[in-house]
This record gives structure tokens, C-alpha cells and sequence, in this order.
């Protein structure tokens, strides 16, 4: 019998609907029982596309013996970080307050009068391993600690609120240093080195803020370090080049298991992908125009297309790790859509082939834990040979999906039923979460604007238009008018936090930018428009006044949280205090209003402590204290935008003469460094050293 999640719109939620665990959503019903009966709320919070969250549904939730103890002892609550990243940033702080580690799943355990954690984990196996114990033997001594120990309780519950209470209670500084660019950045740029990882992540908010940061380096270099601009293209190709991305159908896999980028955890999140579509098309502008690139940068655009964009529009969420086999399994495995074997290889192409793609490939079974399994992972960049690309985007492509057309939508599998019961004509695809977030669209439209300014492809200016039309036109409550952060096949939810805000903001700028050389519509203004009007309803619901910065949620429709976050810690995603500075910035600079850009150095006075203290911890914030310091506008005519928009200037907005503000006489273009405009300039190259000269000019 289906327990309270199967009415949920939550994809996660509807995983655990047939657990025999008696789940609650977080909602106050669930909260006032748990205090009625002075029960522990065990609280679990994972996503769809998590494997281990996958897992542990499928050990201890689904155990009828573990089921009823959680039952009879305690509250249980399952959570969507995804719908909830508000809950989910406080209890993954308390979690590593507590053990000095994250991930997901993420379980809590919580005093019900207050919703204070006194235990934190991950994963738990129901029989004891990994150094673990089983499940139930801790619920057991977790009840056992809640009834017995009290006092050991408060002393806990007062050290995770006091420490959860400063980080999210920040004193902003007088002013802001004058060497915190300059101290801060090259103690962020070593995290991107490859050397000594068990694990490659993206970590894309690193790799931008070191990409963006290339610009600084002295011209001779330092003897024996590698530069900011080395470093972002030893990523790129590590990216393009490693088993994290997929060789034969676009779209890049969530992590690498091992240090050498070669078999990923095969999730695929649309958040990965935006970012990564924006920084490898950043790299190709820095001049690191290696073929690789370019075709990763193609294929991830097809795989956007065909597979992650809703009939309306907007983009899905993500797509699972795990797939089955035969449509009989019973559990699906993970990687199944995306290995291959050497006999198959073999069987789908004649023998000249075969060598040339074992020439251009490592196909040695390199994945442990399922012998025989090959993830792609090629040798070196440059173009592949012809009969190798043929192998890869028509033979391989046609076993794996039963058809070759690239570009035409593949239809998802929106849960594990419809993925076994659908006839498929190739391998049975991972399920796909056909959420729509608002954040991460904003991330994907960037990534899509970036890589038309680059490459050209009109498909990328199309995609990106339609989502953000989509959500602008659609992503409101139907009473009071604000953002909503979530669509569920046609119906928004959940009231939208600060990234939401801070990226489509930063995606409509994008769009702005975009428009500019364009004729049609929506006109540049439009973009511009929407993107004041959602910066004013940010102001309104999530700035603080006292202290600066925003708030990851509003306070009336988050009553219960422990604490009031304002978010700058970077993560797979960027912070959304440190997008936000930006915006400002940008705002300031094309509409001339000066309040943006003083609200800028209130944040960043906010954040100058952490900054100063903890660099490693929030490159976003320096990527906006750089837009601050730095902010160039250029004024010139349509036909001369596109050529400077295909090479990279990391702090400067452009934009049209208008009858207000024509240019001079005799001028083609007019360069401002912040409030101060310089001589106008009468020549193309003139343009472009006053640019290079003003986004250097505070570092």
C-alpha cells in the first residue's frame, strides 16, 4: 500500500511511495505530531538522480523490520533538496559541524520542539559495512541517546546553533580591503589543480573565477607555476577528454570515481551542464580553441535539444545514474545507458574502424565495479578522424538510442515503471526528473547565450529564448505575483530562493547582452526589463537591511527554519550572494543607476570578513568583488558588438547608442571605466586596449 509520498510532485518523493516506512512530507502536520508524541523526526533529504539516495531506498527503506521500528519510535520526513535547498544547506552544515564530511543521502535526526539535529549521516547500510554499523542497531542506540542522555542532548543542540547561528549572522566590515582581489584569488587557484584528487568533480565556480582571473598574470609568468590561464585549460581538456563526458551522445556526467576523469558517477545535471557550457565557450574565447572543445561544446547542445528540453520550453532537472539492463531486471545499474563492451564494439564495426576508434580511445574495461565495462575516454584532443566520428555519433549512437537522428527529442522516462514497460527501440534509457528548476535553467540559458556569442550556433540563442520565456511568462503565483521555483509538468510551486532569483537574473542579462546586434523580438529591452523587475522583487523579499546581503528564503514562507541563511559558500553550483553582487554591478553600469552598484559594496562589505578569512570557500564573491573593482561599458554600434562579444572581456557590459546618448561625432565607440568615461575612440583596436587597460585597472 502506497504510503503519503505517491500524491507528491516530487519525482525523489514518489521514489519512497511504496516504502513500507510511514514517510511524511515536511509540511507543520507532520512537525505538531512529532511534538504531540515527543517523537525524534528522522529526517532524510536526497534527490532523484542521487544513486546512494537510490540505494538506500532500496536496503533499509524498503525493510519491513527497519520500517517498523522508524514507525513506532519515530517522525520520518522525506525531502527534496531540490524543491527544499533551504533545509537541505542547514542540516548539511549541521552534518558536517558534526563529522567534518556531506553528501547525499542526507539523514538527520531531530528533537521535535525545536528541529535541532543531535545525529547526522549519509548513507546507511542495513547490515554493517563500509566501517558503518547497520541501520537499525543505530536507530536503536539513537532512541536509546534521545530517551537517556538529554543534557547531553541540549549541550549538543547549543554548540550547532550558536556555530549554525554565526555563519548565517555576519558583521559587515567598514569597508572593504584594498588588496582582497589581489590576496584572494591566488589562494583559490590551486583547488583546481588535478594532482592529488581521489575523485574530479567540475567544480565550475572555481574554474571560471581562475578562467577570469587569467587576465592578470604578469606576461613573463612565474618560474615553475602553472598560470591561472594553464590551469583553466588543463580543466577544459580533462573535461572534454575524460569519460565525465559523454563521447558518443553529449551531455557531461557529474563526477569521475577516480583521479583520472575516467569513469564518472553517470548522473547528468542540467546544472553541471549550463556551467560548463558557459566556461568551455569562455576557454575557446581565451583563444584555447582545441577541436575537442568545440565538439563538446556541439554535442552538449544536441543532448540540451533531444533530450533535457520540455515540449514548453523550459529544461528538465536531470537524468539518473542508474538504467536497466533487460526490462525484466528488477534493479536497474548503474551505467548501463552509457558502457560498452569489447565484443559489442567489435559486432557494431568492421575492423578498420574498430582499430581507428582503439587509436583514438582507451577501450581497456575500466570500470571496477562492473567487469568487462568500457567508459570512453579518448587519448589526446584535436579533430578525430572521420570514420571515428561516424563510429561514435552514427553506429554507437543507433545501438544506443535505435535511430541516428541527433537532434530530434528523445522522449524521456519519467519513473523506473514506464522505463521497463516502454517499448524502446534501443537500450532502455536512465529516468529522467522532468522538474523544471528555475536556477538552473538560468544556468543553461547562460551557457546557451555564451555559446552563441562564441560559436554561432543558432540553435543555442533559440533553446535559451524559449526557457526563459518560459519561465518569465509562467513561473508566477497566480495571487500575489512572485517567482515560483519549480514546475511539475505545467505547475509551479514552491516560492522562489535567492538563486533562483540571483541566475535568471544573470541569465536575462546574458540574454540583454545577447540582443544587442539583434533585430527582433524580444527586443534587448524586454530582457532588461524582466530582469530590473525580478532585481526590485529580490530587493523586496530577500535583502537584509540591517546587515546586507540576501537571504536564501522570505521570511513568511520559511517559519520554521533555524536560522535565516544568506548563502555564499560555493558548491557545484555558484553562491547566490556572489551572483547577485554581479548582477548589481552589471545593472549599475547599462542603466546608470549608481543604488545598484551601492548596494554591491554592502554585500560584499557583508561578506568582506569571510573573504578575507575563508577565500578558498567563496569564488563567486571574489568573481563579483571583480565586476565591482572592474566594470567597463562600451558603447558602439550593432555591427561591431558581435566580433568583441566572441573574445572574452569578464567585467564589461556593452551597449547601443541611443538618441539620449548618441556618440560623439567621429567616434566609433565610447569606453567607460566605472563612473569615468575616457577620450571617445576612433578605431577598433583604440576599443579594445582601453577594455583590456580598464578590466585590469584594481588589481
Amino acid at each position: 500500500m502506497a504510503n503519503r509520498l505517491a500524491t507528491c510532485s516530487s519525482l525523489y518523493l514518489r521514489k519512497h511511495a511504496e516504502n513500507p516506512v510511514d514517510w511524511w512530507p515536511w509540511i507543520p502536520e507532520a512537525l505538531e505530531k512529532a511534538r504531540a508524541e515527543d517523537k525524534p523526526i528522522f529526517l532524510s533529504i536526497g534527490y532523484s538522480s542521487c544513486h546512494w539516495c537510490t540505494v538506500m531506498e532500496g536496503e533499509a527503506f524498503s525493510n519491513p523490520e527497519i520500517a517498523a521500528f522508524l514507525n513506532a519510535h519515530f517522525l520520518p520526513i522525506k525531502v527534496d533538496r531540490e524543491e527544499r535547498p533551504d533545509l537541505d544547506s542547514i542540516y548539511m552544515q549541521a552534518l558536517q559541524l558534526m563529522s567534518g564530511q556531506g553528501g547525499w543521502p542526507l539523514n538527520v535526526f531531530l528533537t521535535p520542539d525545536d528541529l535541532v539535529p543531535f545525529y547526522a549521516g549519509t548513507y546507511f547500510p542495513v547490515e554493517p559495512r563500509f566501517g558503518r554499523p547497520g541501520f537499525l542497531t543505530l536507530l536503536q542506540r539513537i532512541l536509546q541517546f534521545y530517551r537517556q542522555e538529554k543534557d547531553k542532548i541540549e549541550e549538543m543542540k547549543g554548540q550547532i546553533l550558536m556555530a549554525l547561528t554565526t555563519l548565517s549572522d555576519l558583521v559587515p566590515e567598514d569597508h572593504l580591503p584594498p588588496d582582497l582581489l589581489r590576496s584572494g584569488i591566488p589562494k583559490i587557484q590551486p583547488l583546481l589543480a588535478n594532482a592529488g584528487a581521489v575523485q574530479q568533480f567540475p567544480m565550475m565556480p572555481y574554474a571560471q573565477l581562475v578562467l577570469r582571473s587569467a587576465r592578470f598574470d604578469p606576461p613573463e609568468g612565474i618560474p615553475g607555476s602553472p598560470t591561472a590561464l594553464e590551469r583553466a585549460k588543463e580543466r577544459g581538456m580533462a573535461l572534454v577528454l575524460g569519460g565525465i563526458f559523454d563521447h558518443v551522445a553529449g551531455g557531461f556526467h557529474r563526477y569521475t570515481v577516480d583521479p583520472t576523469w575516467t569513469v564518472p558517477h553517470f548522473e547528468k545535471m542540467l546544472y553541471d551542464n549550463g556551467q560548463i557550457l558557459e566556461f568551455l565557450s569562455e576557454l575557446w574565447a581565451h583563444g584555447i580553441q582545441d577541436p575537442a572543445i568545440e565538439r563538446a561544446v556541439r554535442l552538449t547542445v544536441e543532448w540540451v535539444a533531444r533530450e533535457m528540453t520540455a515540449p514548453a520550453g523550459y529544461f528538465y532537472a536531470a537524468q539518473d545514474a542508474d538504467s536497466f539492463a533487460r526490462a525484466e531486471d528488477t534493479e536497474p545499474e548503474e551505467g548501463e545507458f552509457y558502457v560498452w563492451r569489447w565484443q559489442e564494439l567489435q559486432d557494431l564495426l568492421d575492423e578498420a574502424t574498430f582499430r581507428a576508434l582503439q587509436q583514438a580511445f582507451d577501450l581497456s574495461p575500466n570500470f571496477p565495479d562492473r567487469p568487462g565495462c568500457i567508459v570512453l575516454q579518448r587519448k589526446q584532443g584535436g579533430e578525430l578522424p572521420p570514420e571515428v566520428e561516424t563510429a561514435l555519433t552514427t553506429h554507437l549512437f543507433r545501438a544506443r538510442y535505435g535511430s541516428t537522428e541527433r537532434r530530434t527529442p528523445f522522449p524521456p522516462a519519467v519513473d523506473a515503471r514506464s522505463a521497463r514497460q516502454r517499448s524502446w527501440p534501443g537500450r532502455i534509457p536512465p529516468v529522467t526528473d522532468t522538474k523544471m528548476i528555475v536556477s538552473w535553467n538560468g544556468l543553461m540559458i547562460s551557457g546557451l547565450a555564451r555559446a552563441y556569442q562564441v560559436f554561432g550556433d543558432e540553435d543555442c540563442l533559440q533553446l535559451a529564448l524559449r526557457a526563459a520565456q518560459f519561465i518569465l511568462s509562467q513561473q508566477r503565483h497566480p495571487q500575489t505575483g512572485s517567482l515560483l521555483r519549480l514546475n511539475y509538468d505545467g505547475t509551479a510551486q514552491v516560492p522562489a530562493k535567492s538563486e533562483d532569483y540571483a541566475l535568471l537574473i544573470k541569465a536575462l542579462l546574458d540574454l540583454h547582452q545577447v540582443s544587442l546586434p539583434l533585430v527582433g523580438d524580444p527586443t534587448p529591452q524586454d530582457w532588461l526589463q524582466a530582469a530590473l523587475q525580478l532585481q526590485q522583487e529580490m530587493d523586496a523579499q530577500l535583502w537584509d537591511p540591517a546587515r546586507g546581503g540576501y537571504f536564501v528564503s522570505d521570511a513568511q514562507s520559511t517559519p520554521e527554519l533555524l536560522v535565516r541563511e544568506k548563502e555564499f559558500q560555493d558548491n557545484a553550483t555558484p553562491a547566490a550572494n556572489g551572483v547577485a553582487i554581479a548582477n548589481l554591478v552589471r545593472l549599475a553600469a547599462i542603466t546608470g543607476d549608481l543604488d545598484y552598484l551601492e548596494r554591491a559594496e554592502q554585500a560584499l562589505k557583508t561578506f568582506a570578513h569571510i573573504m578575507s578569512t575563508q577565500p578558498r570557500t567563496c569564488p563567486s564573491l571574489f568573481a563579483g568583488l571583480d565586476w565591482y573593482s572592474n566594470w567597463v561599458k562600451v558603447t558602439l554600434e550593432a555591427e561591431h558588438i558581435p566580433a568583441f562579444q566572441r573574445r572574452t572581456w569578464p567585467t564589461t557590459v556593452f551597449a547601443l547608442p541611443t538618441e539620449a546618448e548618441p556618440l560623439p561625432e567621429g567616434a566609433l565607440g565610447l569606453v567607460c571605466w566605472g563612473s569615468k568615461c575616457l577620450a571617445p575612440a576612433s578605431s577598433l583596436e583604440q576599443i579594445q586596449s582601453q577594455i583590456g587597460k580598464g578590466q585590469n585597472r584594481a588589481y
